[in-house]
């Protein structure tokens, strides 16, 4: 990969778009180069703006750490501009292809739990894939992972035995194999007991370096081994009795510099950072990964986030930090969680003295709060009519055929195999063959952000068949209702801001509630912010009411003296928020 990124200004219709460019990593001679159906070069990306939404805390030294809801592509799109070349250290937990799908399981605040219907399980993303899918979606992300490293990062990517060997083939390919530096195995006591293989408890953490003088501290620990008499006094050993062996041996205790094989337990249900976020990691991982590879006041980076263990772990030992996730409840967890550590006094040099972070939405994706139901809200949405299950197609529209591309993230190239198999229907060569001037095909792509050249490329893929291919980016000027807003009732009694009632009518729906069943509104929320002088843009609360599963939001706050414009912010337990400006 190149060192140098060009950044040309590219004119179009609306205006001008920034278009950063890589050039091809060359092969390397000796070394195999894994391909995929569909593989395409990733040789430039556009700048896409971010907006500012929220601010919690300070500026520390011109510095505030930073969240991001939108597709990581994007996201990091957007980073290049500014801090191409500048982070220190990147962990990343991407999807696995574990053909799952993961569940948060969602409950009403309190302890009020009476009844099935006061508690869920909602789909937080699904991790299916088509394999050549998968490979394009982390090939793209990896190369812009390295031109965000700094030239003495590191890169950290966790798999399981999915696709351990395939990114570890991918990573060769875009960081060169002699920078790959450990296949690192996380093994954890958590998991089944299959009767018919070994258990399956380790995963893989794939470490890489940018080049060749990388930030590494050396790490040490206790390890427990065979007791030899005779071995002589060694400041290192402590003898200590063995118990288990009934007296007539011991063991010790040696310093030992740590080595790629981690015996480190998972998070499980009792743990206090235990969240229900799926595939949630322990800070104890975290912190070795962050420690080893990073000095205080350098910037982590993690474009997966999840539950925000990195960004949580990154604050505790004061590294600045940037992440991102295109999950509005991983963002919503992870806001939470910074809040919590900054207002709590742990036993940690830096938290306190952390900067605040700020939070900014990139493209438009709070037209859906869960892009698992996405598809099935387009379809209704856009008023497509379903086909049998079963078919390639989403479904028919206006005499069009309708494919809803992947909605998580932009659609790419590689998301048009799956439609490869159509072409080769014998009926349609047969018209085809009748009329070849005339298009046999007409198709709709409906899409939520995509590469250019989408469907230029699905008509060579149809070549000899000629086919219509419109591309319908629900992102671009579309008006179309995907959810039904939450209603609040907010009065000022006696200097306070009280809020009366509260109805998230997507959360009712699930539980399969109406209105008049709501005993109190306060159950059904998960955070309360309120800034006593917004700006009419972005949201800086001073008033944060995050209570914890136990208990639920006061819902009453004194008004402060010197307030002005006031702005409420309510969010549900499935993340979706309504905001209100009250007259005081």
């Amino acid at each position: 990969m190149s060192e140098q990124t060009e950044i040309k200004g590219v004119e179009t219709s609306e205006t001008r778009v920034d278009t950063f460019k890589f050039d091809k990593p060359n092969p390397i001679k000796g070394y195999p180069e894994l391909h995929w159906q569909g593989k395409k070069p990733f040789r430039y990306t556009q700048y896409y703006p971010a907006q500012l939404k929220e601010t919690h805390g300070e500026l520390k030294d011109g510095w505030m750490n930073k969240l991001f809801w939108g597709d990581n592509l994007q996201v990091m799109s957007h980073l290049l501009k500014e801090f191409r070349g500048r982070v220190d250290l990147i962990y990343i937990d991407p999807p696995y292809d574990s053909k799952a799908d993961y569940k948060m399981k969602i409950s009403l605040r309190g302890m009020r739990i009476t009844s099935d219907h006061m508690a869920f399980e909602e789909k937080q993303y699904a991790d299916i894939w088509t394999s050549d899918q998968y490979l394009q979606f982390m090939y793209e992300r990896l190369i812009l992972l390295r031109e965000l490293l700094s030239d003495k990062g590191s890169i950290y990517i966790h798999a399981d035995d999915h696709k351990v060997h395939h990114l570890r083939m991918i990573a060769d390919e875009i960081f060169g194999p002699s920078f790959h530096r450990n296949d690192i195995v996380w093994h954890y006591f958590m998991g089944g007991k299959p009767k018919r293989f070994f258990a399956r408890k380790h995963d893989t953490i794939l470490f890489y370096t940018k080049g060749s003088d990388y930030t590494f501290n050396e790490q040490y620990h206790k390890r427990i081994l065979p007791y030899k008499p005779g071995l002589g006094s060694n400041e290192e050993l402590e003898q200590i009795k063995c118990k288990a062996c009934n007296g007539d041996s011991g063991v010790y205790l040696s310093t030992v510099k740590m080595d790629d094989v981690w015996d480190i337990s998972g998070v499980f249900n009792m743990s206090n950072e235990f969240t229900d976020y799926p595939t949630q990691k322990p800070i104890a991982l975290l912190e070795r990964i962050i420690t080893a590879s990073s000095n205080p006041g350098d910037v982590v980076f993690d474009c997966f986030m999840g539950s925000g263990t990195t960004l949580v772990t990154a604050m505790r030992l004061g590294r600045k930090f940037i992440g991102a996730d295109i999950n509005l409840g991983a963002v919503q967890l992870t806001t939470k969680r910074l809040i919590e550590m900054s207002n709590t006094q742990y036993d940690v040099e830096y938290v306190g003295r952390q900067a605040g972070f700020e939070i900014y939405n990139v493209n438009n994706y709070d037209v859906f709060r869960n892009p698992i139901q996405a598809k099935e809200l387009l379809v209704k949405a856009l008023e497509v009519q379903p086909l049998p299950s079963g078919s390639i197609w989403d479904g028919e529209r206006d005499g069009k055929m309708v494919k809803v591309m992947p909605v998580n993230r932009i659609a790419c190239k590689a998301d048009l195999e799956e439609l490869r198999l159509v072409f080769g229907d014998p009926s349609l060569e047969k018209r085809s063959a009748e009329n070849p001037t005339k298009a046999v095909l007409d198709i709709e792509l409906v899409c939520m952000g995509h590469e250019p050249g989408l469907a230029v490329e699905l008509q060579k893929m149809a070549h000899p068949i000629k086919i219509n291919v419109d591309v319908v980016d629900i992102l671009k000027g579309r008006d179309l209702q995907f959810k039904r807003d939450s209603e609040a009732h907010v009065v000022v009694e006696k200097g306070k801001l009280v809020i009366k009632s509260f109805y998230p009518m997507n959360l009712l729906s699930k539980l399969s509630m109406e209105k008049t069943m709501i005993g109190d509104w306060r159950e059904l929320v998960d955070s309360i912010m309120i800034d006593f002088n917004y700006d009419g843009a972005v949201l800086n609360p001073t008033v944060v009411d995050i209570p914890d599963d136990k208990n639920i939001v006061e819902g009453v706050y004194p008004i402060t003296a010197d307030h002005g414009h006031i702005r409420i912010k309510i969010t549900d337990l499935l993340s979706e928020s309504i905001e209100l400006d009250v007259e005081a």
